[in-house]
């Protein structure tokens, strides 16, 4: 019914924290249950929620193949991902990505 965003999320539980910020899929269950959750907030109805999350991490790849058909998970896992684990993250809102930092370089440079 308008714009959507597809991210995709990366942290060691990234499923279970979202799912808990999104609060639960039945809108009417989000309000009084989590009203400060996204649904329990923004939810119009149940298929009018405002937002989604994959169930798990099978749903997740084919979710993000889906989405995103030029990322490579495996490459992700194998090349950037450690290299997230180890360095400085500065979010690029131009690009849409985190960035890490090299040695001696700053946020401003």
């Amino acid at each position: 019914s308008g714009p959507m965003w597809a991210y995709i999320l990366a942290h060691e539980n990234a499923i279970p924290l979202w799912r808990s910020l999104m609060g639960p899929t039945k809108v009417f269950r989000a309000r009084n249950s989590v009203p400060d959750s996204i649904r329990g907030a923004y939810g119009l109805t149940d298929t009018r929620n405002t937002t989604h999350g994959s169930d798990s991490p099978a749903s997740a790849s084919r979710e993000i193949a889906f989405f995103f058909p030029e990322f490579n998970e495996r490459l992700w896992y194998e090349q950037e991902e450690p290299r997230l684990r180890c360095g400085r993250v500065i979010y690029n809102a131009e690009e849409r990505v985190h960035c890490v930092l090299g040695d001696g370089e700053s946020e401003l440079t």
